[in-house]
């Protein structure tokens, strides 16, 4: 009997230290989310929490009813040569973090003071930096969202507070932005970066 009573509590400090810190469990999320994305480019998901409950979730995918780079075999910006981080309006598809912040209005629920949580990995499977693009960063700005926590190439992450892109922005251009997305691919994918 006493045997007994030694191994539940030897479980619960074992789970106990196991247990991942708030911020990882939800970029695990976040990354399980990207699992339905359908671009040829890279596997983004991006999921929304506020006070600790997720409240949406969004992968990289092309509007609803629609054909996806999937459904047509080929990506038409890859086909077109066009660079990672620019011209998107030559897409098919909607951001994780745009599908996100849709999916929470489709809802009807509210992201002021919330999280976002994004995760993307290449057309390789790596690890990849997953700073939202400018016209993400435009979209969670409005959103009212208060921070946003993204995966990063050396599979760790940045946290950033969006108070401190409204900083910089009113300082800076959005050109002089530190953290663009798309510039490291594009030197690896030997395509041109016109904003560099």
């Amino acid at each position: 009997m006493h045997e007994v009573a030694k191994r539940p509590s030897a479980y619960v400090l074992t789970m106990a230290k196991e247990r991942p810190k708030r911020e990882e469990y939800y970029l695990n999320i976040a990354k399980q989310v990207a699992e339905r994305a359908t671009c040829f480019r890279n596997k983004g998901g991006a999921i929304i929490v506020k006070d600790d409950v997720i409240v949406a979730t969004g992968y990289i995918g092309a509007p609803r009813k629609t054909k996806d780079c999937f459904e047509r075999g080929y990506c038409l910006r890859d086909k077109l040569k066009i660079s990672h981080g620019r011209y998107y309006e030559i897409c098919r598809s909607c951001h994780a973090e745009q599908n996100c912040i849709i999916n929470s209005a489709r809802a009807g629920v509210s992201l002021l003071g919330g999280d976002m949580y994004i995760y993307h990995r290449d057309r390789e499977g790596k690890e990849m930096d997953s700073f939202p693009c400018f016209i993400c960063k435009k979209m969670i700005i409005n959103a009212g969202l208060k921070r946003v926590i993204c995966s990063t190439k050396e599979k760790g992450m940045k946290i950033f507070n969006v108070e401190d892109w409204v900083k910089e922005w009113q300082e800076k251009d959005i050109l002089d932005d530190e953290y663009q997305y798309g510039r490291d691919l594009n030197i690896k994918e030997k395509l041109k970066d016109d904003l560099s």
